[in-house]
């Protein structure tokens, strides 16, 4: 492996994160902040490492992220599309071992839009006979 930079893009809901991957030792910054600083939450810190500790590379790639729009669960989650995404790009062995885990799938689901005539999307104003 050369010291090449390898990027791609993981989405879910409204964040969108952009990763580049290169070797290194591990670090991971996000919007120029630290994983740990960013993510305060372990949860969160565990599904962005998950990718890496599958594949048990935790320790071999450094990662800058740009992470944009959304919540900090929809971000964490966007990231590790994205991580999956370049992980699959520098070696595309590894691809059956992040699928069999999910972590490939863009999950697609997002808010459904507000109807006019109603309070939300889905619900109604009361109903009155008379």
């Amino acid at each position: 492996m050369s010291a090449e930079v390898i990027n791609s893009v993981g989405r879910r809901k409204a964040a969108v994160a952009r990763v580049f991957l290169s070797t290194g030792k591990g670090q991971i910054t996000i919007n120029k902040r630290t994983l740990t600083d960013y993510f305060p939450d372990a949860n969160l810190q565990f599904i962005v490492m998950q990718p890496l500790n599958t594949l048990g590379v935790a320790g071999n790639y450094d990662i800058k992220v740009n992470l944009d729009g959304g919540g900090i669960k929809g971000q964490a989650e966007a990231l590790r599309l994205a991580i999956a995404r370049a992980l699959v790009k520098l070696n595309a062995d590894d691809k059956p071992a992040l699928k069999a885990e999910g972590f490939m799938t863009r999950d697609s689901r997002v808010v459904e839009r507000k109807k006019p005539g109603q309070p939300k999307a889905r619900k109604r104003f009361q109903f009155s006979k008379r």
